[in-house]
């Protein structure tokens, strides 16, 4: 009773203060993450009531499964703009733009704590700021996609913003697999080179061939079905499927062969999608389907955000460096890259802007390191500053990718009036 009671509290909580924050004219997906954290451990969960919020950081990851699910179907609608039509534009910019501002965020993390780390010493190793210039890589693409959909964002920004944010999922493992190799070459002193190049490119190369099998199956086992709620169960069946089967490791000899669950249930959409005569109607319904899903999503997001590291002027004081040098590298690699593909003045203007967001994966990423007894008291440290900057740009970034969106003329005030004329 109390797990089915929390998480109407959790859709409670997100819906409502999401009419709040619409006074205010900001996107949705703050309002959720603001209802996470008052009903969090640091606010109404403090008062211990069953039910009521959670009273821990413990409770708040018993509820992960959902997290997980809901990923898999933000993936999956991801894997909708990669459709060969839409490519043909947008396919060689989107490469170009999705892999030079992720290693410029890497560059302008790496230099900037390198630099920190001759100010404070030991309070930041080296291999400390090699993996977090890494995870800087990361864009968080739920929070992105949550702002395009409520605003129903249309134009070119939107276009290329879309298979940027996708493609960031793999240039940042590869990214942080070599970097975390290195990190722990410097603190061991030898190089294992199956985990800094081997099992990162087997990571992905095995995902992506997972996901287009699982694609191509879903797409033959749509023919069986005629009525539409069949068919939306049967997609439903395979994301599912795809982010069950995502949670598998094994080894082949030396190499540890794992799945990213975000490019298995991507490359399922994207197969579906390119494969499938009739998988815009279905994306569509699926996507109303899961829109509770997503609440809870991003209201547990808010929840589990740490405020303990404001206790730690140091861990504070890098998060800071860290949130600066990876929004300068993000906006000033997009924009160089933007404007070497020729892109619109508005689109080289602003995206930007609109890659500033980070959670899930970089989180997932911190999780590891921190579970890493090679690194020691290290991990933490990197967890906790990892945390503190997913705070910030949880909070800020949806607010800064509308802004952007708006001014690149992508989000139009008439475009955002419900079914019964209101805004």
């Amino acid at each position: 009773m109390e797990t089915i009671l929390t998480i109407s509290v959790v859709l409670l909580a997100g819906l409502f203060m999401s009419r709040v924050v619409k006074l205010f004219g900001l996107p949705a997906v703050t309002a959720y993450l603001i209802a996470g954290i008052l009903i969090g451990p640091y606010c109404l969960g403090r008062l211990g009531v069953p039910g009521l919020g959670f009273s821990t950081l413990e409770h708040v990851a018993d509820f992960g499964i959902l997290s997980n699910i809901a990923l898999g179907f933000i993936a999956f609608a991801i894997g909708n703009e990669f459709r060969l039509s839409q490519l043909k534009e947008t396919g060689r910019q989107a490469t170009v733009i999705g892999i030079f501002q992720a290693l410029m965020a890497t560059l302008f993390v790496d230099v900037a704590l390198i630099v920190t780390h001759f100010i404070v010493g030991e309070k930041l190793p080296v291999s400390t700021a090699i993996i977090l210039g890494a995870i800087a890589a990361a864009t968080a693409p739920a929070a992105t996609l949550m702002v395009v959909r409520q605003y129903k964002a249309k134009g070119k920004l939107t276009d290329l913003l879309l298979p940027i944010v996708a493609l960031d999922d793999a240039v940042g493992l590869v990214i942080f697999a070599v970097s975390f190799g290195i990190a722990k070459a410097l603190i061991s002193g030898t190089v294992n080179v199956i985990s800094v190049v081997v099992e990162p490119l087997v990571e992905i190369v095995v995902s992506l061939v997972l996901g287009a099998l699982l694609g191509a199956l879903l797409t033959f086992s749509e023919k069986f079905f005629h009525s539409r709620s069949k068919r939306l169960s049967i997609a439903v069946t395979f994301v599912l499927l795809a982010v069950a089967i995502s949670m598998a490791t094994f080894n082949i000899g030396p190499v540890k062969v794992g799945f990213s669950p975000l490019l298995v249930c991507m490359m399922l959409g994207t197969i579906f999608c390119n494969m499938c005569d009739f998988s815009a109607e279905l994306m569509d319904r699926c996507d109303r389907w899961t829109a509770p899903l997503f609440i809870i999503f991003f209201v547990l997001s808010g929840a589990e955000l740490d405020f303990s590291v404001f206790g730690d002027f140091t861990i504070v004081a890098i998060g800071l460096v860290y949130i600066v040098a990876r929004s300068l590298g993000k906006y000033f690699g997009a924009y160089g890259s933007a404007k070497f593909m020729k892109c619109d003045r508005d689109t080289t203007k602003y995206l930007g802007y609109t890659l500033l967001p980070q959670a899930g994966v970089a989180l997932g990423m911190s999780v590891i390191v921190a579970g890493d007894p090679d690194l020691g008291s290290e991990g933490a440290i990197i967890r906790s500053i990892v945390l503190f900057g997913v705070l910030i740009y949880e909070l800020f970034g949806p607010m800064i990718t509308k802004i952007a969106l708006t001014k690149a003329g992508n989000i139009k005030p008439e475009e955002r009036k419900s079914s019964r004329g209101k805004i």
